[in-house]
């Protein structure tokens, strides 16, 4: 907790031989319904093309950075620059049931020292929207990122991306706050909305999602039994 020093000020929580969170790789990471492998343009360029097109229109692209990729070239040059970005652990998202990419994911402003770690460039495709393969995707991710001893981890979206935002807060992230004018992206203004997970939240968050994805929390059709919420209550 909180106390004061020697000048009567007060300073933060101490954390006891604090040394840095773990090196973050590029692997395979798997659960039930999904995989997640390191990208991989060649090999996951084809079935993200084929995925990201089935909607017909660019509504999923609203308040991403890039623009939908038009061809399969196209597809396999935006995920190329992921793959090349240092910066980045970039995952395609297979699902296990068809054995195909359906989205990407990364984690992205890593920061060792003093155990940051960020979810983005999120892109799903219609294939794995609002079904049990998101939600094991982001479980997978923050599993592997508190094993690495990361302290906190953060989600950012557009604030008029609200989707985005109740997907998180679904999973457990906590809304800290928006930054005002944070860029200017595709020509207009975006302020971000900042959530996070950190630590000591993380076993009851854990908890909840996997009681959830649990097999005997859905139907013979796969529809769920009760809502991730009601194993927080």
């Amino acid at each position: 907790m909180a106390e004061l020093n020697e000048y009567g000020q007060w300073v933060g929580d101490r954390v006891p031989d604090w040394k840095g969170a773990e090196t973050l790789v590029r692997k395979v990471l798997t659960g039930r319904s999904c995989q997640l492998q390191p990208l991989n343009a060649s090999q996951h360029a084809a079935d993200l093309f084929d995925a990201f097109a089935q909607v017909g229109d660019d509504r999923d692209w609203t308040w991403l950075g890039s623009e939908r990729p038009a061809t399969i070239d196209a597809t396999h040059a935006w995920l190329q620059a992921k793959v090349d970005d240092s910066g980045l652990v970039p995952f395609a998202v297979i699902d296990l049931h068809s054995e195909r990419a359906v989205g990407v994911v990364c984690l992205m402003a890593i920061d060792q020292s003093h155990g940051t770690v960020e979810i983005g460039h999120v892109s799903w495709s219609v294939r794995m929207k609002r079904s049990t393969l998101s939600t094991e995707v982001v479980w997978l991710l923050l599993t592997e990122a508190f094993a690495c001893g990361y302290r906190r981890v953060e989600w950012k979206c557009d604030s008029l991306n609200t989707a985005s935002r109740k997907a998180a807060e679904r999973i457990g992230f906590t809304f800290e706050g928006r930054f005002r004018q944070r860029m200017v992206r595709k020509g207009r203004n975006r302020d971000s909305d900042c959530l996070s997970i950190i630590d000591g939240e993380w076993p009851d968050i854990e908890k909840a999602l996997q009681a959830w994805l649990a097999p005997n929390n859905f139907d013979q059709q796969g529809q769920q039994l009760r809502k991730l919420e009601s194993f927080r209550q």
